[in-house]
């Protein structure tokens, strides 16, 4: 099951960066957390109005992309 849904890029949101359902939170700043050594729990913790799934759409998100396949969100959440 995707969760590709909740990858949103809009212009007015973050300069049009990949981010989740219109939040203002891109998906480089969660991998960014992920990659200093926070766990999933933590940064949902820390951002209440986050979701598992948003977390996981942001992991699905990166993988795709370092495989060099091209994801384009669409429209805005």
């Amino acid at each position: 099951m995707s969760r590709l849904d909740r990858i949103t890029s809009d212009p007015e949101i973050c300069h049009g960066q990949p981010s989740i359902r219109g939040l203002r939170y891109t998906v480089e700043s969660l991998l960014e957390l992920l990659s200093a050594g926070m766990s999933v729990d933590e940064v949902l913790e820390d951002y209440p109005d986050l979701e598992r799934d948003d977390m996981l759409a942001a992991l699905e998100f990166a993988a795709l992309t370092a495989g060099r396949q091209r994801v384009v969100p669409l429209g805005a959440a």
